[in-house]
């Protein structure tokens, strides 16, 4: 069987991006998660403690969301690297990261990037 933890369309104003306006006006982003993970023993004792709880991943995702960077590439394996080290209930992770109305002059939505990982994949 097959478990997952979603967290789906978190929204952050944040100040990422390469051109210097970014840097002081910000953007607004949006994060999707599916967090694969063993749910057995949660779903047979009803405790939180033998499950990820999604509460504690979204506070490290702001927390990482905060820290400004050039690159939503970069920002991304931050959360990655973050959620796969303070969880290690967690066994992949599929992470997208949007940031809306980009200043680029196009009529978009967002642009972003996507990350499907397995542990394994990070050295921690």
């Amino acid at each position: 069987m097959k478990s997952y933890i979603r967290l789906d369309d978190m929204r952050f104003f944040a100040y990422h991006g390469v051109a210097p306006q970014e840097a002081l006006v910000g953007n607004e982003y949006t994060v999707t998660l599916r967090l694969e993970t063993d749910m057995t023993e949660a779903m047979q004792t009803d405790n939180v403690a033998h499950t990820v709880n999604y509460a504690e991943v979204y506070q490290t995702v702001k927390e990482e969301m905060n820290r400004p960077s050039q690159l939503l590439e970069h920002v991304s394996g931050r959360i990655v690297r973050r959620l796969f080290h303070d969880f290690p209930a967690i066994e992949q992770i599929d992470l997208k990261l949007c940031k809306r109305n980009p200043p680029m002059g196009a009529d978009i939505v967002s642009a972003g990037v996507e990350i499907h990982c397995a542990r394994e994949d990070f050295v921690l």
